[in-house]
């Protein structure tokens, strides 16, 4: 929103594999990983389309105030399936429809759209 084309932040594995999963969906550039641990630091290019952002929404459902926790069946759908909801699962960080597809559930962590 802030109309930067990249963003610096610190390296973990969680923020890794939820930038990959934005990548996959087309909601972000390239994600590169640089330095070595622990003052790694990740690399990722916003994408715009028209000079507007490709993000234009994004909600943080589980707070650590407040963890929220579905099961397959209460996976939300977002804006009418032209979202992502991204879920931590035991089989690791995947979207909605791949923890319904694997009939699993998880914590929420956030939807973007």
């Amino acid at each position: 929103m802030a109309g930067k084309r990249a963003i610096d932040l610190p390296y973990s594995r969680l923020k890794h594999a939820v930038a990959d999963i934005l990548q996959k969906e087309g909601y972000v550039g390239s994600v590169v990983k640089s330095g070595d641990d622990p003052k790694g630091s990740l690399h990722v290019e916003i994408r715009y389309q028209n000079e507007v952002p490709v993000v234009t929404g994004l909600k943080r459902v589980s707070k650590p105030g407040l963890r929220w926790y579905v099961n397959k069946r209460q996976i939300p759908t977002v804006v009418g399936g032209m979202g992502v909801s991204i879920l931590s699962t035991p089989q690791g960080i995947m979207t909605g429809k791949e923890a319904k597809k694997c009939g699993i559930g998880g914590e929420l962590l956030c939807t973007i759209w």
